[in-house]
């Protein structure tokens, strides 16, 4: 795998279930805003549902007034009248001029997301995320044009096991590996760099911890807060570009 092209590009600013503090977390309402407020990527999260469509939500239920509906046993249609859109949606809604990520809450939701994003001419800037390094390896075998994230949670990745953790991403053609902010330091930014594999931070929600993160050469970040993270990548531009 080469190594990444960072030289110039500012880092992906994922909107973490859209504009969640201004609107309803995962809904069309929050990923229009966000992108509004110039996040150049969306982040949600996928299931199936009953009748085999990519639905966006964060649980495998969702309440609806003083229900819980299954999403796996409910019709998209019906999870729609309780505020869960459909990903063909949000590429009606929104157009596919953002990086997506999606985290697969399930394995078998994967390729037909993937190729919701195909059927949209998206499938480029789809990065799809998932904990299991076997997951991804078998996804990569019949979809070379979406990127794949190794998102291990709250795994801590240390030492030699990160070295490691980094070939073995590598020689699996996933694109980058997803670590909560303060996993992160400069050496094993770097370290999965000479990989070849993407550095994202998750769940940098204040501006230091922004800060922190962008000066070490993340590529992406992942917060709630829209307005913040966006102007945090814009000072990290202008550093930038006044140091040549």
């Amino acid at each position: 795998m080469p190594e990444p092209e960072r030289a110039g590009t500012p880092p992906i600013a994922f909107a973490h279930r859209g504009a969640r503090t201004e609107e309803p977390e995962n809904t069309l309402a929050a990923f229009r805003r966000a992108l509004e407020q110039g996040a150049t990527g969306l982040e949600t999260d996928a299931w199936l549902a009953g009748d085999g469509e990519v639905v966006l939500t964060h649980d495998r239920t969702v309440r609806q007034r003083l229900r819980r509906l299954a999403v796996a046993r409910t019709p998209s249609s019906r999870l729609g009248a309780a505020g869960v859109p459909r990903l063909a949606e949000v590429y009606a809604a929104c157009g596919t001029d953002f990086e997506l990520s999606v985290d697969a809450k399930e394995a078998r939701v994967a390729q037909p997301l993937i190729e919701v994003a195909r059927t949209h001419g998206a499938a480029h800037r789809l990065w799809v995320c998932h904990p299991s390094l076997e997951v991804l390896a078998e996804l990569r075998a019949g979809a070379p044009d979406v990127r794949l994230v190794h998102s291990p949670g709250r795994r801590r990745v240390r030492g030699r096991d990160a070295e490691r953790h980094a070939a073995a991403l590598a020689a699996a053609s996933v694109d980058a590996c997803n670590l909560h902010h303060t996993e992160w330091s400069l050496g094993l930014v770097t370290l999965y760099h000479r990989f070849g594999v993407r550095a994202f931070a998750w769940d940098a929600q204040e501006t230091r911890h922004l800060r922190a993160v962008l000066a070490m050469g993340i590529d992406a970040v992942y917060c709630d807060r829209v307005d913040r993270m966006v102007a945090a990548v814009g000072e990290w531009g202008l550093r930038r570009d006044a140091h040549g």
